[in-house]
């Protein structure tokens, strides 16, 4: 066998090979895992039954049922939520994780399934100013490592103090007993978790709405692993699907008196 004919032959065998472990690594998704958090009303929570509900928990079933596929929830702490994505506890998140280029370092991203607002609560007739020294030396709750607490870092941070929770719900409830002064986290969140609430019925939205991408991204998308393509394929052909033929709006609708899909 001559140089070039040897050459030529492994360059074939290579081809092959790679063919092959391409095709070893081609998965039909049958059977999908889905990370959610559990902690994040109305988008997602644990019923007094021990179910998992909300509008994450509906869109997550709604996907699974447009790709014929038969799915799992796995709840799991928003702190590990990624990690656990990237250690295959799970092939994808719908947890309202917003769609940001820090993120997509390290997952990849289907279109979004909604998009809202982030805003401040605080205590009604405190009549706070928002800004640095409207808020300077104020003590703000917000969910550790969201796009809230990035944006509340980067902008206030170096007037405030900031106080870092596990849950949202832990956040509402310091707010409440007075151990923060103000929250920052999504709109609908803090609208349907806490002001109309109970509990909540002595404190109000203060400031503007906050969208800006460099913080808040893209909206809503759900997170795969980069090495996932084809299942971010699905779950975007899935979400068009939704989308057109009305099931989304059921669901929305369910939630919501308002569109939270967005511009």
């Amino acid at each position: 066998m001559t140089g070039m004919t040897r050459r030529l032959a492994g360059l074939t065998i290579a081809g092959v090979m790679v063919f092959a472990g391409l095709a070893a690594q081609a998965k039909e998704w049958t059977k999908v895992r889905i990370g959610v958090e559990g902690a994040y009303p109305p988008f997602s929570s644990v019923s007094p039954d021990g179910q998992l509900v909300g509008f994450d928990i509906d869109i997550a079933k709604a996907l699974c049922d447009e790709m014929k596929v038969e799915c799992s929830l796995v709840q799991q702490d928003w702190d590990g939520i990624i990690p656990a994505l990237l250690a295959k506890k799970y092939d994808a998140i719908v947890a309202s994780m917003s769609i940001t280029d820090e993120r997509k370092q390290k997952v990849d991203f289907t279109k979004k399934y909604y998009k809202t607002p982030a805003r401040f609560v605080a205590k009604k007739g405190s009549n706070v100013e928002i800004s640095k020294e409207g808020l300077a030396g104020k003590k703000i709750g917000v969910q550790r490592a969201t796009t809230h607490d990035s944006f509340l870092t980067d902008n206030f941070g170096d007037s405030v103090e900031i106080v870092r929770y596990a849950t949202q719900e832990e956040a509402n409830l310091d707010l409440v007993s007075g151990r923060v002064d103000l929250l920052l986290a999504d709109s609908v969140t803090l609208s349907d978790g806490l002001l109309k609430t109970d509990k909540g019925k002595d404190f109000e939205f203060v400031g503007p709405a906050y969208s800006d991408e460099k913080w808040f991204g893209l909206g809503a998308g759900i997170a795969i692993r980069k090495s996932d393509p084809d299942l971010r394929d699905k779950l975007n052909q899935a979400i068009d699907a939704i989308r057109a033929n009305g099931t989304w709006d059921k669901i929305a609708a369910k939630y919501f008196d308002f569109d939270v899909y967005g511009s």
